[in-house]
C-alpha cells in the first residue's frame, strides 16, 4: 500500500530505472501476492523468500539476501518503507555499501522501545539521507533526535495515496453485506496475542460487545493459532465471524462500512481516520499521534473496562468527530517522486 504510489509516481520520470525487491517476509498468499495483483504492482525483480523466523534470523536473512542483490545492481538510492525488518535489514546493508537510503514514514515514534518496530523505525532513521513524513509530528521528532532539517521533507501519507485510488473499486468479501451493523477487528502485536491473559481479557470483551453486534474478524494467521493453543475461539460463532485475511480491495470495504474499529494496527489508524469512522486502539501508545489528536482513533491501553465503555459509546451515537490531517490528499507519491528526482540527477 505504501510502495505503490511512489512506484507509479517515478514511472512518469524519465531517466529513472527501478528495480523492486520483495524480502519475502510476508510470505503468505493472502498477506502478500493478493496484494500485487490488487495494488497495480508490478512483479517484484528479486524476491528474498526470507520467511519466517525470529527477529534476528529474519533480519540477518534480508541482510545476507539484500547485500547480493545490492553489490550485483549497484543502485543509486534505495528506498525503503514504514518499519518493518526488511526496513532496517536494507538500510543496514545500503549504509555499509555507501548506498544513499530514503524512508518513506520516517520520524514516527512510539517512544516505547518494547516494539520492535520502534527499534527498527530509531535505527532506519539514524543512517537516512532523505526523511519523508507523513505528519508534522515526524519532523519535531526527527529535529529533536538532530537530523538537519534540509533532509526533512513533509510529504503527506502515501499509503493515503492507495486508499483514495482505490476506494471507488473496494468490494464486500464474499458472504458479506453491510445490510446489519458490524465492528471489525484486527489483532496481531505479539504485545496483545502472545500474552495468554491478555488474550484471554480481549477475547472474553468480544465475546460481550458482540452481545449487541456483530463482528467480523479478518484473523492473522498467527493470532489464529494463538487463539486455538490457549481455547480462546468465540463463544459464539454466529456473533464473531473469524475470516481468513482478505484481500485488500475487501478490507477497506470492511473499514468504510463498519460501525466501529477495534484494531492494534498502525495502518488502520490512519486508514479509519481518513474514512472518518470511530476507531478503538488496543495499544498503550501510538506511533500515529495524528490519528488521535485530529483523527477518529482512541487509545485504549490494556483497559478492557474502558473497551467495552467506549465501544458503546461509539454506539450510542458518541463517536468523537475527526479531521483528515494535512497533506493526506491522495499525491503524496507525487510529492516524493519530484523530490527523488531531483536528488537523482546528476
Amino acid at each position: 500500500m505504501k510502495a505503490a504510489p511512489l512506484i507509479a509516481a517515478l514511472d512518469e520520470k524519465e531517466g529513472i530505472q527501478q528495480l523492486l525487491i520483495h524480502t519475502g517476509q510476508h510470505y503468505d498468499k493472502n498477506m502478500s501476492e493478493i496484494f500485487f495483483e490488487q495494488l497495480g504492482i508490478p512483479k517484484p525483480d528479486f524476491n528474498l523468500e526470507v520467511g519466517s523466523g525470529s527477529h534476528a534470523t529474519q533480519t540477518a536473512e534480508i541482510m545476507v539476501k539484500f547485500e547480493e542483490v545490492a553489490m550485483a545492481e549497484k543502485p543509486d538510492l534505495l528506498v525503503v518503507y514504514g518499519d518493518v525488518n526488511s526496513t532496517i535489514g536494507t538500510a543496514i546493508v545500503a549504509a555499509k555499501l555507501g548506498i544513499p537510503i530514503a524512508h518513506m514514514e520516517a520520524g514516527l515514534r512510539s517512544f516505547d522501545h518494547g516494539m520492535p518496530e520502534e527499534i527498527n523505525r530509531i535505527l532506519t532513521d539514524r543512517i537516512t539521507d532523505l526523511y519523508f513524513t507523513p505528519s508534522a509530528d515526524g519532523d519535531e521528532n526527527l529535529i529533536k533526535e538532530g537530523v538537519d532539517p534540509a533532509k526533512i521533507h513533509l510529504v503527506g501519507n502515501v499509503m493515503i495515496d492507495t486508499l483514495i485510488r482505490l476506494l471507488p473499486s473496494a468490494e464486500a468479501p464474499e458472504g458479506i453485506t453491510a445490510d446489519e451493523p458490524y465492528a471489525l477487528v484486527t489483532l496481531h502485536r505479539p504485545s496483545n496475542v502472545d500474552r495468554p491473559e491478555m488474550l484471554t481479557e480481549i477475547m472474553q470483551s468480544l465475546n460481550r460487545i458482540s452481545e449487541r453486534i456483530r463482528i467480523l474478524f479478518p484473523i492473522h494467521p498467527r493470532t489464529r493459532a494463538r487463539m486455538a493453543e490457549m481455547n480462546l475461539m468465540p463463544a459464539n460463532p454466529e456473533r464473531i465471524t473469524l475470516m481468513d485475511p482478505v484481500g485488500y480491495l475487501q478490507f477497506i470495504w470492511l473499514q468504510k462500512h463498519a460501525a466501529v474499529i477495534l484494531t492494534d494496527s498502525g495502518g488502520i489508524q490512519e486508514e479509519s481516520t481518513y474514512l472518518q469512522v470511530p476507531c478503538l486502539t488496543l495499544r498503550p501508545n501510538t506511533e500515529r499521534p495524528v490519528t488521535c489528536e485530529l483523527g477518529t482513533n482512541i487509545l485504549i491501553g490494556e483497559d478492557m473496562q474502558r473497551f467495552e465503555k467506549e465501544a458503546h459509546a461509539i454506539l450510542d451515537g458518541g463517536a468523537k468527530p475527526g479531521k483528515i490531517p494535512p497533506l493526506w490528499d491522495g499525491k503524496t507519491g507525487e510529492r516524493t517522486a519530484e523530490i527523488l528526482a531531483e536528488f537523482l540527477q546528476p
